[in-house]
């Protein structure tokens, strides 16, 4: 059984968020050792977070926001939460899945750029394709992101009954997460863009989604 958070008389309104855009640049200059994770956001990813910033600004009232402890991800909740006048928090439950050492080892310092951007285009291609990553070694497994998914967003509910919160995530995460919701078996079913608003209410122990994948913010 799923196990919607139960707020009693409230509505609580999570808008699941991806970070913006941080595929490097193809003249970007990555350490080795460091792997994908402490990518900041890309020229075209800091205009997207601050499009999505101006968006909720303007139609939501935030009473907190959460963000993945990436780098991608936190530089995005914190262009929303500057908006907000808010703090970013940061919960590790609400990291990307784990699909193995992303290092560089053996990468000439000119090719980095672009071997980071072959594997992450591998990594949706396999998403898209099998609905998931579990054929590829090393992976974190599905149910322990559904679970610790599940374990965060259950808590920030609680924690804000009868608010509006925003949550910065990953694509892997927020399609497992919405998937359970959902009681779809994939752990990814859509293509989720960057920065969109996936937003789901909850009240009296039910989950109603309520948008999913909306980027109208970037369409200008």
């Amino acid at each position: 059984m799923f196990g919607f958070p139960y707020t009693v008389g409230m509505k609580t309104t999570v808008h699941f968020v991806r970070h913006a855009d941080a595929v490097p640049e193809h003249d970007a200059q990555l350490d080795a050792q460091a792997g994908y994770d402490v990518l900041g956001l890309s020229v075209k990813g800091a205009a997207q977070a601050e499009a999505l910033a101006q968006r909720l600004f303007a139609t939501t009232r935030l009473e907190a926001v959460y963000s993945s402890p990436t780098r991608r991800a936190h530089e995005t909740a914190g262009a929303v939460a500057r908006a907000a006048g808010l703090d970013v928090r940061t919960d590790e439950r609400l990291r990307e899945v784990f699909l193995g050492q992303d290092r560089l080892d053996g990468v000439l310092p000119a090719d980095r750029a672009s071997a980071v951007r072959e594997r992450l285009n591998l990594m949706a291609t396999v998403a898209l394709r099998d609905g998931g990553w579990s054929a590829l070694p090393d992976v974190e497994p599905a149910a322990e992101v559904r679970a610790r998914m599940r374990s965060a967003v259950t808590e920030i509910v609680e924690r804000h009954a009868g608010s509006q919160i925003a949550i910065v995530s990953h694509a892997g995460s927020i399609n497992a997460y919405l998937a359970q919701m959902l009681g779809i078996p994939r752990d990814f079913f859509y293509p989720i863009g960057n920065t969109s608003l996936n937003s789901v209410r909850f009240s009296e122990g039910r989950a109603l989604l309520l948008r999913l994948n909306d980027t109208a913010h970037l369409e200008r």
